[in-house]
């Protein structure tokens, strides 16, 4: 029974969020770690009538890592990419010129069996929610000033000079990528604009630290993170990964997002905990992927619970409700 729930979650990832149609090239990119679940969506979308391929590679040894250049090749070539793999690859540059020659990207990063059961997937309406995500979008494009705050303490300020929102509705068109299952919007920050507290009170999903025992707190100085108290052993998890990059632009402030799947729950899983209602992220790292300017070793985000957003003065977001 199990399975075949596994493999109506699979199809309805291929039919709803990929949209593959007969005759369309399709890739599926995987690393040795993934391939059951490479399987599950290559056969759906070979029900559909996708045109399918699949790439299996050696794991990532971190996120922003390239892929082999024969899969970067194949990855131009496709009108569909699906990416169930252990480590994101979300920020590259293969993922940068396949969107450019206008593929559909659905990542799928740190996927899990579980994922393809979730409500996140199997409940969520994506098209309806994709109007709020247009709404918000819009909102943020047009914003200069930028004011993040929460009752835990968060006082975060940043400028993101007009920026074009990445709309994330996890029903791609030509030439966008969506993670699954997550919703979200996001913006990057102008370089060297954000100041401010930051009080990280949800999850780090990623480095498998997950969900937070307790909060941290984050001094943001000229666009970076110049200080951290509290968060314990998770915290140093970071920490430590960060420092053997010996790249100080992995502390830079890269990436505002918003989730916004009304079906999502906190597991300690990326693509699940961005998208949770109510919640941030303030991504750190790399920013080229998101319209930003700054190149990075890593990117890591950093989820906090019950927000407010104001732009240029006015509150688009509080807690729960989407004002805009």
């Amino acid at each position: 029974m199990r399975e075949v729930l596994l493999a109506q979650g699979a199809l309805r990832l291929a039919e709803v969020n990929g949209r593959v149609k007969a005759g369309e090239r399709v890739l599926v990119i995987t690393d040795y770690d993934t391939t059951s679940l490479a399987e599950r969506v290559a056969r759906a979308a070979a029900s559909l009538g996708g045109e399918v391929v699949t790439a299996v590679m050696p794991p990532r040894k971190m996120h922003g890592e390239e892929p082999p250049d024969t899969v970067a090749a194949a990855m131009r070539e496709a009108d569909v990419i699906f990416i169930p793999v252990s480590v994101s690859m979300t920020h590259t540059a293969a993922v940068k010129e396949a969107l450019a020659a206008r593929a559909r990207i659905l990542a799928m990063s740190d996927w899990s069996d579980e994922m393809f059961l979730s409500p996140a997937l199997l409940e969520t309406d994506f098209h309806a929610q994709a109007e709020v995500c247009w709404r918000l979008g819009r909102a943020f494009t047009g914003g200069e000033r930028f004011l993040l705050t929460s009752p835990c303490g968060t006082d975060l300020r940043f400028e993101a000079g007009g920026r074009k929102a990445n709309v994330m509705t996890n029903v791609p068109g030509s030439g966008e990528i969506s993670p699954v299952p997550t919703i979200e919007v996001n913006v990057s920050p102008i370089e060297g604009t954000a100041e401010g507290t930051l009080v990280v009170d949800a999850s780090i999903p990623y480095l498998g630290i997950g969900s937070l025992r307790e909060p941290f707190t984050c001094t943001i100085e000229k666009g970076f993170i110049t200080k951290i108290k509290g968060g314990g052993e998770q915290v140093k998890i970071l920490q430590d990964a960060i420092a053997e990059h010996g790249d100080p632009n992995c502390w830079n402030v890269a990436e505002l997002g918003v989730g916004l799947n009304p079906g999502a729950s906190m597991t300690g899983r990326m693509l699940e905990d961005e998208g949770v209602l109510n919640t941030i992220h303030i991504g750190i790292g790399t920013s080229l992927m998101l319209g930003g300017a700054l190149k990075a070793a890593t990117h890591y985000d950093l989820i906090m619970w019950d927000p407010t957003i104001e732009i240029d003065g006015k509150v688009v977001q509080r807690g729960m409700d989407i004002l805009v």
